[in-house]
């Protein structure tokens, strides 16, 4: 069974930096790689909208105006895991980060991680 766990959320001021995690387990050998990866945010009251993805062979989408410069996606196909690194966070960032991966061959076979708040505030 195929499961993404988020970490790395928290509370921090505004300028802080946070490293979210998603670590995948339940792939089978390594199909971790043949999936495309990506993090989500969801702030309160509003729908859930992409932040980056980085596909199986590297490529990274365009970041929305909202956080380019300040984060970066990468992933770690030996450890299963994807990463967002979020600097210079303002308030505007809070929110719930949500991992997704989508198999590269079969788009339908998707997977969301539980989320991890992210609160920034002075």
């Amino acid at each position: 069974q195929v499961q993404l766990v988020e970490s790395g959320g928290g509370s921090v001021q505004p300028g802080g930096s946070l490293r979210l995690s998603c670590a995948a387990s339940g792939f089978a050998g390594s199909t971790f790689m043949y999936y495309d990866m990506s993090w989500y945010l969801q702030a309160p009251g509003k729908e859930r909208e992409l932040v980056a993805r980085i596909y199986s062979d590297g490529t990274i989408t365009n970041y929305p105006d909202s956080v380019k410069g300040r984060f970066t996606i990468s992933r770690d196909n030996a450890k299963n895991t994807v990463y967002l690194q979020m600097n210079s966070l303002k308030p505007e960032d809070t929110a719930v980060y949500y991992c997704y991966a989508q198999n590269k061959y079969y788009s339908s076979i998707t997977y969301w991680g539980q989320g991890t708040q992210v609160t920034v505030s002075s």
